[in-house]
């Protein structure tokens, strides 16, 4: 079913005024909160209604429903992980931080779907997003632990296996991600932070 799209971005608009705004959790409030939602998130949608399309399909709306939950699911998990270790990190005495930044090549194709993960990226205490390379469809990524690089695009990957779903992009979450570029090369990890090779002396 094709409606036009201002009047549901009115409505959603409404629904996060609520939340913003902090409700008491009761339903009167609610209500009172909803309505004075609507009150000025309608004519907000109407005045910005060409930033958006103009129709929308409420049935594939629903459809993709269970993977926005899915993708909020998965960003509040990492971003209460991330929390504790960037928190750990900054009170532990060797403040233990290797920065890295990383290239990581992305599946999704629209405007709307890299904007959402470049967001959610820097959202995340510990990473955030430096640039988008248009040519290579790439995030350039900066993180603060640059020991294990995979560790970095692993949440980022969950997200785009969602992202996928959500906005309805030509790849599939079954398709293999394009491998990471660590701009820093291969790191030496032994101990005394030295090569060990033959030629030392």
């Amino acid at each position: 079913m094709r409606v036009r799209t201002w009047p549901v971005a009115g409505v959603v608009f409404a629904v996060l005024w609520v939340f913003v705004v902090g409700q008491s959790l009761t339903p009167s409030s609610l209500v009172g909160g909803f309505l004075a939602g609507l009150i000025v998130g309608l004519p907000v949608a109407y005045v910005f209604r060409r930033l958006y399309g103009k129709y929308l399909d409420l049935g594939r709306g629903l459809r993709v429903l269970p993977y926005a939950g899915l993708y909020l699911g998965a960003f509040t998990r990492e971003l209460l992980r991330a929390n504790v270790d960037v928190a750990y990190r900054v009170l532990s005495p060797g403040m233990p931080i290797e920065p890295e930044v990383i290239l990581v090549p992305l599946r999704v194709e629209s405007d709307i779907a890299i904007t959402v993960i470049a967001n959610s990226i820097t959202i995340t205490p510990g990473t955030v997003t430096l640039d988008y390379d248009d040519e290579t469809n790439a995030l350039y990524v900066h993180g603060v632990n640059g020991e294990d690089p995979e560790a970095i695009a692993e949440p980022i990957r969950t997200w785009e296996d969602y992202a996928l779903e959500l906005f309805d992009e030509d790849a599939s979450p079954s398709d293999p991600p394009p491998a990471i570029v660590v701009s820093g090369g291969e790191r030496d990890r032994t101990p005394d932070g030295q090569s060990g090779g033959d030629g030392d002396d």
